[in-house]
């Protein structure tokens, strides 16, 4: 048990720390002079036309989860690169294979128009 006492301490500690920067600095720092703007929403750098709780188009979805997606095969492809010295030669046909279908999805979308705001 002695051995678990300064992971608790340092537990502890950081603990104390966080709530130290998160509750006295910050309000020991914070500007004491508010304005409209300052406390304002921000919306692209023009006022609000419309409700913001109005629905988006599709599009817009559909671009976001095709970037998640694209995203995510990213760190499949560094993780993969990071290991390259140590694959053998079904690892690096697997992952080209890989790349193959993400190539194939991305001209699929590229001709189905997927990617344009039109």
């Amino acid at each position: 048990m002695v051995e678990y006492l300064k992971i608790l301490i340092m537990f502890i500690l950081c603990v104390i720390i966080i709530f130290g920067i998160i509750f006295c600095i910050s309000f020991t720092i914070k500007s004491k002079t508010y304005n409209w703007e300052k406390i304002s929403s921000y919306e692209c750098g023009f006022q609000a036309f419309e409700d913001a709780r109005n629905r988006f188009d599709v599009k817009y979805y559909l671009v976001a989860i095709l970037f998640i997606i694209f995203d995510l095969e990213l760190a499949y492809l560094f993780s993969w690169s990071l290991c390259l010295n140590e694959l053998n030669l079904e690892g690096i046909i697997s992952m080209f294979i890989f790349l193959f279908i993400l190539v194939i999805g991305f001209i699929y979308e590229w001709k189905k128009f997927a990617l344009d705001w039109n």
